[in-house]
């Protein structure tokens, strides 16, 4: 669900490149994602001029993502797939993590069907990743598909089962299946983490009036 935290996590180089550009490519693109949270034209400036020094994945994850915070999603969604299927994208964990951020930004952009499609590619390469199945839930539930969001759910909770925003993803579901006690165990666990949160309120509210609908 996270765009920008985990950027640069699993970041993977060639075994001809060197230690030290490593981390100096490291270095700079973690200055490229705390630019983006504060002046994301800045940091895409910076990303065009990086990417003139050559197109090394983590210059042009850096434009991507300063793209989404520009808010122009789709062409970020779009440069992220293209870096996670290049010859030199890294490791697999790396290729997924591109796709995750793409496909978070396809959602951002209101293309669910384009955010599943990338997520399952996502998946089929970190296959045990909880945040990638909850992620790819929000997809399936964008396209109406509840058993399926379901399924995603439900391992992602088998791994985080505090994970409010996954709950109250798995109590819209079962509120859509009709399994109304189900989703108000979910929603008033995820109110244990988030007490404040209005929207689980709220969502707790429809799932009681949905219910008591369904018994007359």
């Amino acid at each position: 669900m996270l765009l920008l935290a985990t950027a640069f996590a699993g970041f993977g180089l060639t075994q001809t490149a060197s230690a030290d550009l490593a981390r100096d490519e490291l270095a700079r693109l973690e200055t490229c994602l705390e630019r983006i949270e504060t002046n994301p034209e800045a940091a895409y400036e910076d990303g065009l001029a990086w990417l003139g020094q050559g197109s090394r994945p983590p210059a042009r994850q850096c434009v991507a993502l300063a793209l989404i915070a520009l808010g122009q999603p789709e062409a970020g969604a779009a440069e992220l797939e293209d870096l996670a299927n290049a010859p030199d994208a890294g490791s697999l964990e790396q290729r997924a993590l591109y796709l995750a951020q793409s496909g978070n930004a396809w959602m951002a952009a209101g293309l669910p069907r384009a955010a599943e499609t990338t997520l399952t590619n996502a998946v089929k390469l970190s296959p045990n990743d909880s945040e990638l199945h909850a992620d790819r839930a929000a997809a399936y539930l964008a396209l109406e598909r509840w058993e399926e969001a379901l399924g995603d759910l439900d391992y992602s909770l088998s791994i985080q089962p505090s994970n409010a925003d996954a709950l109250a993803m798995r109590a819209r579901a079962y509120l859509q299946l009709e399994r109304y006690d189900d989703a108000l165990n979910d929603v008033d666990e995820a109110r244990l983490q988030r007490p404040e949160d209005i929207e689980l309120l709220v969502l707790r509210g429809d799932i009681r009036e949905a219910r008591r609908v369904g018994e007359r």
